[in-house]
């Protein structure tokens, strides 16, 4: 019973999702580990935003839009990115 009990703990803090950032995240200047820290963004992807990133013009994102240049970001995603990113100034 007591490995049953401890099963299901470790379940349920597995599901938990993330703490969502507190401040939208500037993509470029993030890391992979803040970059984790959005939705739906695990580290392959944050991987790939990153190496997108430097291989823009100036090595910035010019706007969030251009997030769908990372293969693996379509709209769908974007859209549920959009709240929790920037692209600074």
């Amino acid at each position: 019973m007591r490995l049953a009990t401890a099963l299901l703990a470790l379940a349920l803090v597995a599901a938990s999702p993330l703490p969502l950032p507190a401040v939208p995240v500037d993509i470029n200047t993030a890391s992979v580990e803040q970059l984790v820290s959005l939705p739906g963004i695990g580290p392959v992807l944050a991987s790939r935003i990153i190496e997108t990133r430097a291989k823009l013009e100036g090595g910035r994102f010019a706007t969030v839009e251009d997030l769908t240049k990372v293969p693996g970001i379509k709209a769908k995603r974007l859209e549920s990115l959009r709240p929790f990113v920037t692209v600074g100034k």
